[in-house]
């Protein structure tokens, strides 16, 4: 008996040891004092076990004796099987800083870290923009129109946004731009976003392109110059990234630029023979300038002995010889400018090199470093305001639309996809405010905007079919009145463009992270680059504490031990702690992935999205975290956060199991399970009841639903040239539903008893027999008059004349001839 005390004793000695990543000397010290323990008390045998594992962990673990026969062999060994980083990785990962991404690959993270800087929102000027200039915007647009009527923005509209300087967003007061926070870019997207062309044409220039380009890298000349014309959009800026052959791996792009002697303003000059193909080009067609990404070469050394400087980025005025531009492409669902340019010979001074000469070959450094910020606000953003949108009309849609009597919100069929709109939207608007927020405080969030852009985008795809499925009839019949179609069937471009879905999910998300923000994988690479054993002696042996300590807090708290000590209230803190659990759980998995597959971890793609999968939820989860911390819940919030964070935690451990179903590895896989998962999986989808309250709230007059609507358009159009507004639409209808449901009621019983004539099948006939049977008084009358006429015109779909839809007149066939 008192063996066995001893070794429980001495297990759970060195689990805290390992927990707490104390290292060596009390792991020796343990198992020291238990060994003479039992040696005198108990057993010989386990005192023997004991003083080994001591003289092993001493020889393995202590510096001065490892030092001398370990690190020299384990050092050769990981120089043969270490994966080769390239330099244009080298550069993507280099670029961005790591954060709350980082903590998460530690196993413990410090919620102190994430909660210090906290989102104090946006200042006096930037709420005013969005609450008037980006409602006047939006509130001129309907999706029909721009779509397909026009095939563009209303003349009015492109005005409007020069004027107000929307596409000057990111660019410094001293040249005339707004020189907004990131959380107020992110805002004024998240309004505009009820338009898709509106969001796009806005969003790309204050993203990856020439403008914020310029702001960093840009000359003084060149800053002098373009940075006050694109701020008052008497410049368009578009960016040719992409081409035939050069599409998420942007890096292969085959456009060349020779450096040569030309003629440039009547002078014979040194610059660049340009010749180039792109397509996708988001503002090409009527974009002023142009920026270029090509490959710059000087086979003669013009320049110097440098032959290959690499990618580099030029500036390039519209009318440059030999450029051509201005067709367009016609982007699925939603027909913003977009289009193909390509050059041949063109000829442009080295002054267009952006950064002048002196940048040259520095392009794909200067594409990744404003990508990781772009990447993070513009579509993800985007999302977050669709979404929003969705919860407007879909919530809406649902109280009114009546079947078998009832509201269609009140059928729990429907009431399931209404909750997922709640929370996605719920997790989108948290993730993009508070990750614009990072941004703020100086953060450059590679990992992360590489998140975002995959798992809010599908976010966004999910919620508008799931917005889709719930209206029925009225969204799948396209025209004015639809308010979703065309947004629905534009969502492909998102899961597109900035880095395809795919490629970010498999390749991206883990890929990077697991390099970037792990505590040590770059300092041992950095190591073996140096030679330098001293450094990767203390970088390699630090990583295997890593991996002790968390396969220790995975196991323990995997059984309910030891639980993480957490910031946060009752209702949040048992999600915070399955955060940490997952993310010592994912720290060993990552661990094990990257020893047992080495190199070929690279081309098992799955794993690695499993990972990210893992990763990206445990993010997304932080981020809701944060925002229910920070904000003041309104009434029914609880129920979104812990809907939010069931299903995000699901998702991660979903994302666990599959990657350990999968592992190839399988001894490896076994154990992997035994430590993480010793109990089976822990965490089931939402439970039904809190479904059945979100439903409630997005689709009733609720504060659920006003928080979930705050940044998103929802007032009466006004002015010139304004439309219609489908939620302020929905919104003046359920804050009078409550009223109108009870006469609903009282027509619906009169009818059921025989008071009203048999023959009023319709709400407005039985609306007019109740007050000629004094059943309803005149008031109550007129207001369902008022009432069903809106719920009518919003039930509505449109319709054509017959030939209505053929662009070729001449091809109509006369069904029904005279």
């Amino acid at each position: 008996m008192m063996t066995f005390i001893l070794f429980l004793v001495a297990v759970a000695g060195l689990l805290a040891v390992m927990r707490n990543e104390s290292g060596a000397r009390s792991a020796i010290g343990v198992m020291v004092v238990t060994g003479l323990l039992s040696l005198f008390f108990a057993s010989g045998l386990l005192a023997l076990i004991l003083f080994i594992g001591a003289a092993i962990t001493a020889a393995a673990g202590l510096p001065g004796f490892r030092q001398s026969w370990l690190t020299p062999r384990v050092f050769a060994m990981f120089k043969k099987v270490a994966p080769k980083v390239s330099d244009t990785e080298k550069v993507a990962l280099e670029a961005g800083t790591v954060n709350w991404d980082g903590e998460l690959f530690t196993g413990r993270p410090d919620w102190h870290n994430l909660l210090i800087n906290r989102n104090t929102g946006l200042s006096e000027k930037e709420q005013a923009f969005v609450d008037n200039q980006c409602t006047q915007a939006i509130s001129m647009c309907n999706s029909w129109d721009v779509a397909v009527e026009r095939a563009d923005l209303p003349e009015e509209l492109w005005d409007f946004l020069k004027k107000e300087k929307f596409f000057g967003m990111i660019i410094p007061e001293e040249y005339g731009g707004l020189h907004f926070s990131a959380k107020a870019q992110t805002a004024v997207l998240q309004k505009l976003a009820g338009n898709e062309m509106l969001m796009i044409s806005v969003g790309v220039p204050n993203s990856l392109g020439p403008g914020e380009l310029l702001v960093k890298y840009g000359t003084e000349e060149q800053k002098n110059h373009y940075l006050p014309r694109l701020a008052d959009g008497r410049e368009i800026p578009c960016f040719g990234l992409t081409g035939p052959r050069a599409g998420s791996d942007a890096t292969s792009l085959p456009d060349t630029g020779i450096v040569c002697k030309g003629e440039f303003e009547g002078k014979e000059v040194l610059g660049l023979r340009l010749n180039f193909e792109k397509r996708w080009i988001t503002l090409a067609p009527i974009a002023t300038v142009v920026g270029l990404a090509f490959r710059m070469f000087d086979p003669d050394g013009l320049l110097g002995d440098t032959k290959d400087y690499g990618i580099t980025c030029a500036l390039i005025p519209r009318n440059t010889k030999g450029m051509e531009i201005g067709r367009r492409h016609c982007p699925i669902g939603t027909p913003f400018m977009n289009g193909p340019i390509k050059g041949n010979d063109v000829f442009i001074p080295l002054d267009y090199i952006i950064g002048g000469q002196e940048m040259a070959g520095q392009g794909w450094r200067m594409l990744v470093e404003c990508l990781s910020v772009g990447r993070c606000i513009t579509l993800p953003s985007g999302a977050a305001g669709t979404a929003a949108y969705a919860v407007g009309t879909a919530g809406g849609f649902t109280r009114i639309r009546r079947q078998f009597n009832t509201p269609v919100a009140d059928m729990e069929g429907v009431q399931e996809p209404l909750a997922r709109i709640a929370a996605q939207t719920y997790i989108a608007q948290s993730a993009v405010n508070q990750t614009a927020n990072m941004i703020d405080k100086g953060e450059k969030p590679a990992v992360p905007s590489a998140i975002l852009k995959y798992h809010l985008t599908e976010m966004q795809r999910a919620v508008l079919t799931d917005a889709m499925d719930v209206h029925g009839g009225k969204t799948v019949t396209l025209g004015p009145r639809n308010y979703l179609g065309i947004g629905f069937s534009g969502a492909a471009v998102s899961i597109t463009v900035e880095g395809a879905n795919i490629m970010t999910r498999s390749l991206m998300i883990f890929g990077q992270g697991a390099i970037r923000c792990h505590p040590y994988v770059l300092k041992e690479l950095a190591a073996k680059d140096n030679d330098d054993i001293d450094a990767f002696d203390d970088a390699f042996f630090s990583h295997a504490g890593l991996i002790f300590g968390n396969a220790a807090r995975a196991f323990t708290q995997a059984l309910g031990i030891g639980k993480a000590d957490v910031p946060f209230d009752h209702h949040a803190r048992k999600y915070a702690q399955g955060v940490a659990r997952f993310s010592a759980a994912f720290g060993l998995c990552a661990d094990a992935a990257m020893t047992t597959l080495g190199s070929e971890l690279k081309m098992r793609e799955l794993i690695s999205a499993r990972l990210g999968d893992v990763l990206a939820n445990l993010y997304l989860a932080s981020m809701v975290l944060k925002n229910w911390h920070e904000s003041q819940p309104v009434d029914g919030e609880r129920d979104l956060m812990e809907y939010s964070m069931a299903l995000l935690l699901y998702r991660a451990e979903n994302a666990m199991d599959e990657f350990l179903q999968n592992l190839p590895n399988r001894p490896v896989a076994l154990a992997l399970r035994a430590i993480t998962m010793p109990l089976g999986r822990r965490w089931d989808k939402p439970h039904d009841d809190l479904s059945r309250k979100l439903a409630r709230a997005i689709s009733t007059d609720s504060p659920v639903r006003e928080k979930l609507l705050a940044g998103a358009w929802t007032t009466a159009g006004e002015g010139k040239g304004a439309v219609e507004n489908p939620v302020a639409q929905y919104n003046g209808l359920l804050k009078d539903y409550d009223k109108a449901e009870q006469l609903y009621r009282k027509a619906t019983k009169a009818y059921a008893k025989g008071q009203l004539p048999m023959e009023a099948l319709h709400p407005e006939e039985r609306f007019e027999a109740a007050l000629e049977a004094d059943i309803f008084t005149k008031e109550e009358a007129d207001f369902m008059r008022q009432y069903e006429a809106t719920v009518l015109e919003m039930l509505t779909v449109d319709d054509f004349p017959f030939d209505e839809f053929a662009r070729n007149k001449d091809t109509l066939i006369d069904h029904n001839p005279a």
